[in-house]
Parts: structure tokens; C-alpha cells; sequence
């Protein structure tokens, strides 16, 4: 009967002593407003630190026929630790030209050198 006391109270303090699972990030701020033009901001913040701030703003472009279309541009942020605990921004911009995103991490093209 002791011995059974005994392993029974073993068992509870190995699963007390088990570690938890991690909880994800909770969402600690989210924000959206949209304008009756199509034009928009947006804003997300977790509690890991990782935050995206985002707009969009209608425009009127040519195309490639010479023709005004409305289009929207869109530019934007965003923050994350990489998996070194690195602190990375990116900041981009999506137009009729496509995405373009610049930041430490994002490859450069090489210099060419021309002789």
C-alpha cells in the first residue's frame, strides 16, 4: 500500500513538474479602416513584438496603352524576430510596377560592373 502511495505521488509530480506548451502570440492590437474609395490602413501588432502596418491608396495610372486606370497602391511594413532573435523590418510598395520589398534580409542584386 505504501509502495502505492509512493508511485502515485511520484507520477503527480512528474506531470506537475512536465513543462506547458507554448501558448501562441496573442493579437494585441488590430486596427482596419476603410474609405469609400477603395483606399484603406491597417495595423496588427502580437504580443511577440511582431507588427505589419499596411495602406492603400486609389490612383489613377496610365498603362502600358496610354490609357488612365485606376489602380491601388499599396505600401506597407512589417516586424518579426528571425529565428536568431534578430529584430527584421521590411518595407514594401505594390504598384502597377509590381511588389517591390527592401530590408536586411532581402537579397540585393549584385553590381554589375561594365567596362
Amino acid at each position: 500500500m505504501k509502495l502505492l502511495i509512493v508511485i502515485s505521488c511520484a507520477l503527480v509530480a512528474v506531470a506537475v513538474a512536465a513543462p506547458l506548451e507554448p501558448q501562441p502570440p496573442q493579437v494585441v492590437r488590430y486596427e482596419v479602416k476603410q474609405e469609400p474609395d477603395g483606399s484603406y490602413t491597417f495595423i496588427s501588432e502580437t504580443s511577440d513584438g511582431n507588427k505589419r502596418e499596411e495602406s492603400g491608396q486609389l490612383k489613377e495610372v496610365l498603362n502600358e496603352e496610354g490609357k488612365p486606370v485606376k489602380v491601388i497602391i499599396v505600401t506597407g511594413s512589417y516586424r518579426y524576430n528571425d529565428p536568431d532573435g534578430n529584430d527584421q523590418q521590411i518595407t514594401y510598395i505594390a504598384d502597377q510596377d509590381g511588389f517591390h520589398a527592401e530590408g536586411p534580409s532581402i537579397p540585393k542584386n549584385p553590381e554589375v560592373s561594365r567596362r
